[in-house]
């Protein structure tokens, strides 16, 4: 990057510290700092929702998913697509709560400050967490337009370390002052930049590829007939079969574990609606914004095509996929762009962190502070402290950031961590039942089963985690056999050996999947060619400058060579000769291996690095490709890595045998134990409580039943007015029970509910017929 794009940076960053200045002046109350006094129309709504749920890790994530495995790779980001249309009911909960916080509504539902209060202690940890996966991401995006390493003071210092706390700064700076509404007006400008910008490279990127004279030698082809001329038929495909990383299983049971974890996000009573004027503000708000990042997901994708053909033989982005975007930005985008891309990818950043810091601010003030250290705290003191508190918020996420650095392991935790909390929301939302003991117990039983004992199980028990115990059991028996003289006992001691064998499948800790090595013939693509001749000119090249004069002279004659376009010559398998490969003509041998997966750890190795598996078995799948079944020696010994998978073994009592399941199978069965189980845990504890005389008082439950079948009014004082009249007569309120007099709280659809959920899933189809065009079209 040059001089004008850091002044961009700066001119763009002083802005914001501008905003948050003005705004500054109009936080007067908490409601004022913590949901900007709940006066944001549809358009802030929109591009707050765009900025909390759009992070610096969408593209990247987007471009290198791509980059690596084709348009199959959208869904890392658009998995939430399918939960998009619901947004259109639960906007009109964060609003007709009337709370602060989602700790409020945990007070309010549940007759319990203590629960509020280990609410708040969740959000503040799954903000810090969350965020720190943001701030990973742009130090890895700034990398390849930066540089990996900055000098500091005469030393050089990894980027993450000097990046990350600066950006941290500034977000600390135009937020802590200004709040919400800085939060929300800073939003709106980095969300037109971040949309401008996505869309930007895209025809600069198919112009490069017209004006590329080897990828478009006759100059008639456009960008798309190259992409479509260059890349595989794989890179087209949009939904992957059984085995790719995302089934259509898989996906399924992400969109139903997004579902029910996102309305517990704390970050959705501010930027999910409650922070709006009114309802219709809330729901257009809301879905807008999140259709905006699914159609700019879209550009990211074929951006990431661009760059697959454009960058195909950049050792760079084959070693390292993740640097796709920085790296297609730093050579497509002029000066001064490249520092807005730059900036709108911080902004990225900085707009979801800003809400979550704000809204960690509220959880501590009003769930943590205020109950629990002074109930008489005025609004100014609450507005102090939740500044101050703010600070935190930002630190933790740096710190976890920077003590972390792996967004993969920064996005598990993230993936059911909401879910600790999700059943007593859903089914407190639902049923009158639901009481606070039953919540307090399905939370415990999550972070039991999903946190404590899948992480302290290996560590209190290592014998788990080997299979020294079982071998040396299997080996005693077979003693036992040989030297055994009565035929009953033998037949007796064969069953138990029979049974001990079979644990060594599926039914043991250690299972692990089939192995197999799948060794094809494949026609080479024109992208596979160029990858092939840059792969080998990399090797070359080591061997070359690692090699002594006599060596070099015989290196010269396995020098990999460019013959034409659409031909190469590169050293063979043994490295004893040249070997020409030519598009459409040649075949490559490429070798995969699959399974050998961990079924209840993360791995399962053996003990014994030095020991590899042998082949038992061949299949000749056709003239082109062989499938070889692998195994490891008999009585090797095995050690497992990683948390126990404990909601994977729910599965072995309905005889599923996991170790027969693709990766995605299992991962996507994993999910659906994450989901049920915690509702079943609420729903049977809920109904033991409340036969038991333990649930929540019928006054209470009647109040806020109420002020949730009462539509806002945008105006503060009608709305209070007509809340004390329903608080009044509570059971007026039946007649929009779907089940009137029932212990179901469902309410009956408006039009309004049918009519825009109806439109957004269409959208979502739409969107989706959108992504099949772009491949028909290359």
């Amino acid at each position: 990057m040059v001089a004008l794009d850091y002044i961009v940076i700066t001119v763009y960053f002083l802005i914001l510290v501008a905003i948050g200045l003005f705004c500054a002046r109009k936080n007067k109350k908490q409601e004022d700092y913590f949901l900007g006094g709940r006066g944001f129309g549809k358009l802030l709504q929109t591009f707050a929702a765009f900025g909390a749920g759009t992070g610096p890790q969408d593209p990247i994530n987007s471009g290198k998913a791509t980059y690596t495995s084709g348009m199959n790779g959208m869904w890392v980001s658009m998995y939430w697509l399918f939960v998009t249309p619901f947004y259109w009911i639960t906007a009109v909960w964060y609003r007709r709560m009337r709370h602060i916080t989602l700790g409020d509504w945990f007070v309010e539902r549940y007759e319990s400050k203590p629960l509020g209060g280990a609410y708040a202690i969740f959000g503040i940890t799954f903000f810090m967490i969350y965020g720190s996966m943001f701030f990973s991401a742009i130090a890895k995006t700034a990398a390849p337009m930066i540089g990996s390493n900055v000098m500091l003071f005469g030393t050089a210092v990894d980027l993450q370390y000097v990046l990350i706390p600066a950006i941290g700064i500034i977000v600390l700076v135009y937020g802590v002052i200004g709040g919400l509404t800085a939060a929300y007006f800073t939003d709106l400008i980095q969300g037109i930049c971040i949309i401008a910008l996505s869309c930007m490279l895209i025809p600069l990127g198919l112009n490069a590829l017209t004006n590329d004279a080897a990828l478009n030698p006759t100059g008639e082809q456009s960008g798309f007939e190259i992409m479509a001329d260059q890349l595989p038929d794989s890179f087209f495909e949009i939904i992957g079969d059984s085995t790719s990383e995302f089934s259509l299983f898989f996906l399924a049971a992400i969109v139903m574990s997004n579902l029910i974890g996102v309305v517990v996000q704390p970050h959705f009573i501010a930027t999910g609606g409650g922070s709006a004027k009114s309802e219709n503000d809330a729901r257009i708000g809301l879905v807008v914004g999140n259709f905006l990042k699914r159609f700019c997901t879209l550009g990211w994708v074929l951006t990431g095509l661009i760059a697959a053909t454009l960058y195909a033989d950049v050792g760079q982005l084959i070693e390292n996929p993740d640097q796709t975007w920085g790296y297609a930005s730093m050579h497509l985008l002029g000066p001064g762009f490249r520092g807005l891309m730059l900036a709108c990818l911080l902004a990225a950043l900085m707009s979801s962190v800003d809400a979550y810091m704000i809204v960690g601010a509220g959880l501590i003030v009003r769930n943590l502070y205020v109950p629990f250290v002074k109930p008489s705290a005025t609004d100014k003191e609450c507005l102090r402290v939740g500044r101050i508190t703010g600070i935190l918020v930002v630190a933790g996420s740096i710190f976890f950031s920077l003590a972390i650095y792996d967004m993969i392991a920064q996005l598990t935790i993230t993936f059911w961590f909401p879910l600790v909390f999700a059943a007593p929301f859903w089914i407190g939302m639902y049923w009158r039942r639901a009481s606070t003991r039953a919540a307090w117990i399905t939370v415990a039983y999550c972070i039991l089963v999903f946190g404590m004992i899948p992480y302290l199980a290996p560590i209190i028990a290592p014998g788990l985690k080997t299979n020294e115990t079982l071998l040396a059991r299997i080996d005693q028996l077979h003693y036992e056999i040989e030297n055994s003289t009565s035929d009953y006992d033998r037949e007796k001691l064969e069953e138990r050996l029979a049974k001990l064998s079979g644990l060594k499948t599926n039914k043991t800790l250690l299972a692990r999947t089939e192995m197999t090595r799948t060794v094809s013939q494949d026609i080479v693509s024109k992208s596979t060619l160029r990858r092939e001749y840059a792969k080998a000119m990399t090797t070359w090249t080591a061997q070359f400058d690692r090699a002594n004069n006599i060596n070099k002279s015989e290196l010269e004659l396995l020098k990999p060579q460019q013959i034409s376009a659409t031909k190469i010559a590169v050293p063979s398998s043994t490295g004893e000769e040249l070997v020409e490969l030519e598009v459409g003509v040649s075949r490559i041998e490429t070798s995969t291996e699959n399974g050998g997966d961990a079924i209840f750890f993360k791995s399962v190795e053996p003990s014994d690095s030095s020991i590899a598996p042998e082949v038992i078995g061949v299949t000749k799948i056709n003239d082109f490709t062989t499938r070889y079944k692998l195994a490891y020696p008999q009585g090797t010994k095995f050690e497992a890595s990683g948390n126990l998978k404990l909601n994977l073994a729910f599965f072995l009592p309905l005889g599923i045998d996991l170790a027969a399941q693709t990766n995605s199978t299992r991962n996507a069965l994993e999910l659906v134990s994450k989901i049920i189980l915690p509702i079943l845990v609420m729903i049977i504890a809920s109904w033991i409580t409340s036969i038991t005389g333990k649930s929540n008082s019928p006054e209470a439950l009647d109040r806020f039943y109420a002020k949730m079948k009462t539509p806002v009014d945008p105006d503060p004082a009608t709305d209070l007015a007509k809340l004390e009249a329903v608080y009044g007569e509570p059971s007026n309120t039946e007649r929009v029970k779907l089940f009137p007099n029932s212990q179901l709280e469902i309410q009956k659809p408006t039009t309004a509910d049918v009519v825009g959920f109806t439109i957004s899933v269409l959208v979502c189809f739409a969107i989706v017929g959108l992504a099949f065009v772009m491949a028909g079209i290359a």
